[in-house]
């Protein structure tokens, strides 16, 4: 395994150019928040803080008032995507957090898409941990990105006495599964069964509700700006990592919250060195 250093991370980052607009940087869609209004606006403003150039949120009922009062920059979607050709247009999907666990008709239809990045966290792992027996959610679509918290992992690939065997098993299961595997936690894990890497940022600080949200919604960002799948998880992990670093200068790991790191996004993206060409 490597270490994931800020030198990894800066030869990551594509820095934008001056004749750039917002079709230049993708069009992102995040499926969250059916049973939680505020999962949807972390995950949703944390995406866009990343640098979508557009981005569609699904919610419904009070849950669409909260999300245009919250963050007017993102656009409420009512789609119910009954079919796989309901996602053309969008370059990256998000889903699963505060989704809820009756939503499965929703990512059935997204595994039946091709060519379409994904990130799946939340609720929806827990929907494909509880039809484990099914071969519903057997094959992953290309590219996609799961983002479990040791309990998530543990519902999906067994129980685990310690973190160095959940590596193990997140190494055998990204190879196996064709995915990235981000096993989130004290020192994160990225891997895609070949390549494997540790993260150094972050504090604990972030062992709070809605951290994990912000992180789905900045990868997914990443990956809807045309990064691909290891290196928008690998980025999304370091930048979500430095902002909360950065965040602890006026914060404790105590009073930190979500909205803190997300608020810090633009500084970390500046200690990357993102630029205009």
């Amino acid at each position: 395994m490597e270490k994931l250093s800020l030198e990894h991370a800066k030869s990551i980052l594509i820095p934008r150019t001056k004749d750039s607009h917002k079709g230049t940087h993708g069009m992102a869609l995040l499926i969250v928040g059916s049973s939680m209004a505020g999962a949807a606006v972390i995950s949703a403003r944390a995406c866009l803080r990343a640098g979508v150039g557009k981005l569609f949120v699904t919610v419904s009922g009070t849950n669409k008032t909260t999300l245009n009062l919250s963050i007017p920059e993102a656009i409420a979607s009512n789609n119910q995507f009954d079919s796989p050709k309901d996602f053309l247009g969008f370059t990256a999907v998000g889903i699963g957090c505060g989704l809820g666990l009756k939503k499965s008709k929703i990512l059935e239809v997204l595994f039946k898409t091709k060519n379409l990045s994904i990130v799946i966290d939340a609720d929806a792992l827990t929907i494909i941990a509880n039809a484990k027996k099914s071969k519903t959610f057997a094959v992953y679509p290309p590219k996609t990105i799961l983002t479990p918290h040791p309990g998530e992992f543990d519902r999906l690939f067994g129980i685990h006495t310690s973190t160095e065997d959940r590596r193990i098993t997140a190494i055998a299961k990204a190879k196996q599964l064709g995915v990235i595997i981000v096993l989130k936690g004290h020192e994160t894990l990225i891997t895609n069964g070949k390549e494997s890497f540790i993260n150094t940022t972050g504090n604990a600080g972030l062992a709070k509700a809605g951290t994990g949200d912000a992180l789905t919604g900045i990868i997914t960002s990443l990956l809807a700006q045309g990064y691909n799948s290891f290196s928008a998880a690998k980025l999304g992990v370091y930048l979500h990592g430095l902002a909360a670093d950065i965040a602890l200068e006026k914060q404790s790991v105590e009073s930190m919250l979500a909205t803190d790191v997300i608020e810090n996004l633009g500084a970390a993206f500046k200690i990357l060195g993102s630029s205009l060409n």
